[in-house]
């Protein structure tokens, strides 16, 4: 990418800068979004067919079930408290094949659980690995998409999280019928395998490229600076009073540079702590639009056999056809308007898509709430997402996709916990009717968001404005 021939950015009629088009479509973008892509798959293929594999081998109620999902995604964010914070100290190798090693001891150990409490202990495991090579893979393309298109980079890089977490149950459910649960581990077994030539390839060509960028920047300095000394010979022959003012001047230039640069420094942890707290708006929304997925990935299977459903894993199926077709649009208005154009609309297809499949009773009206569910999931998920990464420092993109990913996780265990009790209560077409307050609240903040931001333009996040460098 050539930024020297970057010309200045033009205004646009919506106030947000434009710059011109960088090059999204890299080796390193394709390989970080075919990880991510395993790296859900394995999740979700396990995490909804383990219900109905509980239920039938040990006998499990609701409660179990829902401490499954909850217990992993629990570790998942215990972990992801420190992984953040290793990140920004650079230790980013240790994160990332360390979380893939507890994983597959985690993913592998649910062969050898013949009790409950066996598999909800492998289940912690994998969690605690999972929450820290989730949160290394989308630092990394953050990294790299360039920031003038980072809604878009960011929106076909969460395609990959969301077709996974569409396709992943679909597939988890089919093997699980057809063969058993055995032939489930061992693909995500699998997948998890295959993660580690994928990220060390990504790590091994990284590590080529900046000992190329040194030696090339060594050898241009190194010609420079003897370019530099032999002027400076011939102006020293020439005129030795000028060379000694010009010494001066250089001496307190160099001195002014370093008292800039130490207050620069001195405001960077007031910068830091007035970013973090943007985090907490879009961490909000994204967890109680998640308590509602939490629902889905976690109880369908039962509620298609209350319904009499013969196939409600195709909901996922249709959910990730609707989320390929919005996401493409999707990105792109988020970097023309941010993530007021998004927010509304997005969660008024969610509560479509859960009040038809509360009155599903075929596979058509089934298909149909998957395709609403997933017109809004497909356009929210990826704008918390970008919202978080555009609100923060570089170096605290690893923060960011924590928390992102945390909120996912806390509203996915606290909806599987409080959905189940109400499914156990009353019924799981209910279930999915009451899943709908968390929406309505969603909107409401989400609303009031809105108001603010209008009121107060000059004090909008940098995901509407966004500055090129």
């Amino acid at each position: 990418m050539e930024q020297t021939k970057t010309a200045i950015p033009s205004q646009a009629a919506d106030g947000a800068v434009k710059g011109p088009v960088a090059r999204l479509w890299t080796k390193e973008f394709l390989v970080l979004t075919a990880c991510n892509l395993l790296v859900f798959l394995n999740l979700h293929m396990i995490l909804s067919s383990l219900p109905l594999y509980m239920r039938e081998h040990f006998n499990a109620g609701d409660f179990y079930v829902s401490l499954c999902t909850s217990l992993m995604a629990l570790s998942a964010i215990v972990s992801r408290l420190f992984s953040a914070k290793a990140l920004e100290l650079g230790k980013r190798n240790i994160i990332l094949f360390g979380g893939l090693a507890i994983a597959l001891l985690g993913t592998v150990g649910y062969y050898f659980s013949a009790s409950i409490i066996a598999l909800l202990v492998m289940r912690v495991i994998f969690g605690f690995g999972f929450g820290m090579y989730s949160t290394t893979f989308p630092t990394m393309v953050s990294d790299i998409i360039p920031r003038n298109r980072m809604g878009e980079g960011m929106g076909y890089f969460g395609l990959s999280t969301t077709i996974s977490m569409s396709m992943g149950p679909l597939i988890g459910m089919w093997i699980e019928k057809q063969y058993g649960f055995t032939p489930l581990v061992v693909l995500g077994s699998l997948f998890i395998m295959i993660l580690f030539p994928l990220a060390y390839s990504l790590i091994s060509g990284k590590h080529r490229a900046k000992e190329s960028d040194r030696s090339q920047m060594q050898s241009k300095s190194l010609a420079s600076t003897q370019q530099s000394a032999i002027q400076a010979d011939s102006q020293a022959s020439a005129n030795p009073a000028a060379t000694a003012a010009s010494q001066h001047d250089s001496g307190i230039q160099a001195a002014q540079s370093t008292h800039t640069a130490s207050e620069q420094s001195n405001m960077t942890p007031r910068k830091t702590s007035s970013f973090e707290r943007k985090l907490l708006l879009p961490s909000l929304l994204n967890f109680l639009m998640s308590v509602t997925y939490g629902g889905l990935v976690s109880f369908i299977a039962l509620f298609g056999s209350e319904a009499h459903i013969a196939n409600p894993g195709y909901f996922f199926l249709f959910n990730a056809l609707a989320v390929i077709l919005i996401r493409p649009f999707s990105g792109k208005l988020y970097d023309r308007f941010g993530p007021k154009a998004l927010l509304v609309p997005g969660a008024i297809l969610l509560i479509a898509g859960l009040l038809l499949l509360s009155m599903a009773h075929s596979t058509l009206g089934l298909l149909a709430s998957a395709l609403c569910y997933g017109l809004g999931w497909g356009a929210l998920q990826p704008t918390m997402q970008t919202w978080m990464i555009q609100v923060v420092n570089p170096h605290q993109r690893g923060m960011a996709n924590g928390m992102f990913l945390n909120s996912l996780d806390l509203g996915v265990a606290l909806g599987a916990m409080i959905l189940g009790t109400i499914a156990s209560a009353t019924s799981y077409t209910s279930m999915y009717r009451y899943s709908v307050i968390f929406i309505v609240l969603y909107i409401v903040i989400g609303a009031i968001y809105m108001i603010r931001a209008k009121k107060t333009p000059a004090q909008q996040s940098p995901s509407i404005h966004i500055k090129v460098d």
